[in-house]
């Protein structure tokens, strides 16, 4: 190619895999932001109790501890690219309750008195993006799902299918069992002999 800066050959996949590191990182980062503002910022986590009372959680302390433990687990995990579609189900929870208790009330724009729903409403959507899509190859996820049984690279892909479970982010559908209609030997005593 004719490049006048170095050229850098990047591929559909790292393009995505990019993508997805960044959305992993700006929504863990804010997420952590929020959980450990609640526990050590301001009032700390009795201010943040406090705060939660009035908008009718009670108990506040407790409400307040599950929330900032929430928001720094997934965040650190949404980084990390570990456990990410557990990760987007914590910001999902957090989000869809702060929605519910406080924004929702107060219009879409959040420059609106009481701050309205339009952050809460991205971080909603880009995590259930991020939950579907998955990490990306550029996750812990991604480099600790290669399975070895005695000393031998295995595929997991197979028993991931036949259990239903998601890899890597892809919701995998399970094998479903042979109907008895669709056997393909006879049953019975051989006909011909």
């Amino acid at each position: 190619r004719n490049c006048r800066v170095r050229c850098i050959d990047v591929t559909d996949a790292d393009a995505i895999d990019l993508a997805l590191l960044m959305l992993r990182c700006g929504v863990g980062a804010v997420m952590l932001a929020h959980g450990i503002n609640h526990i050590i910022g301001g009032g700390k986590i009795a201010g943040t109790g406090r705060w939660f009372e009035s908008l009718g959680m009670k108990p506040g302390p407790l409400h307040a501890w599950l929330a900032s433990i929430t928001e720094v687990g997934a965040g650190a995990m949404l980084v990390l690219g570990r456990l990410t579609p557990l990760a987007c189900a914590g910001v999902l929870g957090v989000m869809l309750v702060a929605l519910i208790t406080n924004h929702w009330k107060n219009g879409f724009f959040i420059f609106r008195p009481g701050e309205g729903y339009e952050f809460v409403a991205n971080l909603t959507v880009v995590a259930l993006a991020l939950g579907a899509l998955g990490p990306g190859s550029w996750s812990v996820d991604d480099k600790i799902l290669e399975i070895h049984l005695n000393g031998q690279p295995v595929d997991p892909e197979p028993f991931m299918a036949q259990h239903g479970a998601p890899l890597n982010g892809r919701a995998v559908a399970p094998t479903p069992p042979p109907s008895p209609t669709s056997r393909t030997t006879p049953v019975g005593p051989a006909q011909g002999a």
